[in-house]
């Protein structure tokens, strides 16, 4: 996610907030209308997409802690005529870190793992060979970004591009464990724990801590412990869909000035090293789903971890805004802190943002990336917040 784009939008927040309560609200929708699932807020997507001129958007609002209502709109390939689905899948991005964070805190809980564990402990394989000073970076330093570990602009190690990342030898896990060895043997970009930089390959080697730690893929840890648990029965890894059909989105891009479809496949995505920071797909009703538990999880009835433990992952650990794949503000809308964190890779977008004071959550998605697409899905956001929560306060005040 982009610091840069996450400032625009809260500061897009702050100067249209302090004039909610006198804009003329129009829709007040009841709770019996937000059970109604997928056919609760596609009439309020529609004229946001068509203004940006998306193939398609998704969005979900999480009320009262538990309700999700959910859409979809728009068309799965542009200049095609399928319609997507309220079920239809669309690609995260970044928004796995928080998805990964959680899954390291269940490993936590169950003592396979501690925060403070060191790279030459949970690697020792490669001590000998990492940078020294990445030997005393500790877990929670990578989940936050602090490890020293290279930006997001410098995913690939030295001399290394995206086509060599998806060229590498062995399983997943096993491309995982190339490029971690890699990416530990070069220079680090600040000393770790005194300096926020967002790093993809911090998140990879977490996953690769957690998957030398259980001797199984990270795709199968997710699948067992988060997915099955959280019924999350369509999310997945990589691009939607199967080549050479429109049987889910597909993503598209800025080229040329121009809006290019990609044909799902192999290369449609980042490659499987970037796995733990950035390839889950999933509906956006199942997306909701895991918002929902960690709302609930703040309150002290989450199934899959203690509340201390999700309150961990929702605070920053060495200062700063970042805890665990989310960034922690403070908005008036949200009863104090509020979590955000948007994903994209470079064809598709998504962002969040969580208010666990208020049981309230809104999520939006778009098979495109380039273009307006953040502006849309902002421009949404808070149109789902002001429809569904300041609404209702204000109707609740009268």
């Amino acid at each position: 996610m982009s610091t840069k784009r996450n400032v625009i939008f809260l500061c897009f927040l702050a100067i249209l907030l302090p004039v909610a309560g006198c804009a003329e609200l129009t829709h007040t929708p009841s709770r019996e209308a937000a059970h109604t699932g997928s056919r609760g807020i596609g009439g309020l997507l529609e004229p946001i997409r068509q203004k940006y001129d998306l193939p398609a958007m998704a969005a979900a609002v999480i009320v009262d802690g538990d309700t999700i209502v959910w859409d979809a709109t728009g068309v799965r390939k542009a200049g095609s005529d399928v319609k997507v689905t309220p079920n239809d899948k669309f690609h995260i991005g970044s928004c796995t870190k928080a998805m990964t964070a959680t899954l390291i805190a269940t490993l936590v809980e169950q003592d396979k793992l501690r925060w403070d564990i060191t790279l030459s402990e949970a690697l020792p394989d490669m001590t000998d060979e990492m940078h020294p000073v990445y030997r005393n970076v500790t877990l929670r330093h990578l989940l936050d970004h602090r490890g020293g570990m290279p930006s997001k602009y410098q995913s690939w190690p030295e001399g290394k591009s995206f086509t060599n990342m998806y060229n590498l030898e062995g399983s997943a896990m096993e491309q995982r464990l190339t490029y971690a060895r890699m990416i530990l043997r070069e220079e680090p970009e600040a000393m770790p724990g005194t300096e926020y930089i967002y790093s993809n390959a911090g998140y990879s080697i977490a996953g690769v801590i957690a998957e030398q730690s259980m001797k199984e893929p990270w795709e199968n840890l997710m699948r067992t412990m988060l997915f099955e648990p959280l019924g999350m029965s369509t999310a997945g890894f990589g691009a939607m869909g199967t080549p050479g059909r429109i049987d889910e989105p597909w993503q598209h891009m800025i080229k040329d000035n121009e809006l290019v479809s990609v044909e799902p496949g192999r290369l449609s995505d980042n490659p499987p090293v970037l796995g733990p920071g950035g390839t889950v797909h999933c509906s956006i009703r199942d997306w909701a789903k895991f918002v929902v538990e960690h709302l609930k999880g703040e309150r002290g009835t989450g199934d899959l971890l203690k509340s201390e433990t999700f309150k961990l992952l929702h605070t920053p650990g060495f200062g700063g805004d970042y805890a665990s794949g989310w960034v922690v503000t403070e908005q008036d809308w949200g009863g104090g802190k509020v979590l955000t964190h948007a994903g994209s890779n470079n064809m598709s977008f998504a962002v969040a943002w969580m208010a666990p004071m208020r049981g309230f959550a809104v999520l939006v998605t778009s098979n495109q990336d380039g273009g307006d697409v953040a502006k849309a899905c902002d421009e949404t956001c808070w149109m789902l917040i002001r429809e569904f929560l300041l609404s209702k306060e204000v109707v609740k005040g009268r």
